[in-house]
């Protein structure tokens, strides 16, 4: 399994069009083959930072995912409402038993 796990921090005033464009991001992004869970979280100790959840089946998903024309997008639009540089880290994750 794939695990992404992404933040961006967005000037004031934008956080409601960050939201709501990254909350149709992911709608679609959990339709398409070999997602697992894709989810966007607001940060509760910073109110202009959101953060991206992401499990995918395996490598060839999430390239596929990044091939996307409205993944393409998204990452464009998004970055016009950030402040900083957006984060992005990728692991290669199993899941252990508990």
């Amino acid at each position: 399994m794939i695990l992404v796990l992404g933040s961006v921090r967005v000037h004031e005033g934008k956080l409601d069009a960050a939201l709501a464009l990254s909350q149709e991001h992911v709608a679609r992004s959990r339709l398409e083959p070999g997602c697992i869970a894709h989810a966007v979280h607001h940060d509760t100790e910073d109110e202009l930072r959101l953060v991206f959840v992401e499990q995918w089946a395996d490598g060839e998903a999430l390239h596929a995912h990044f091939k996307v024309p409205a993944s393409k997008q998204f990452v464009q639009d998004l970055r016009a409402l950030c402040s900083e540089k957006p984060t992005m880290k990728i692991y290669q994750a199993e899941e252990l038993p508990t």
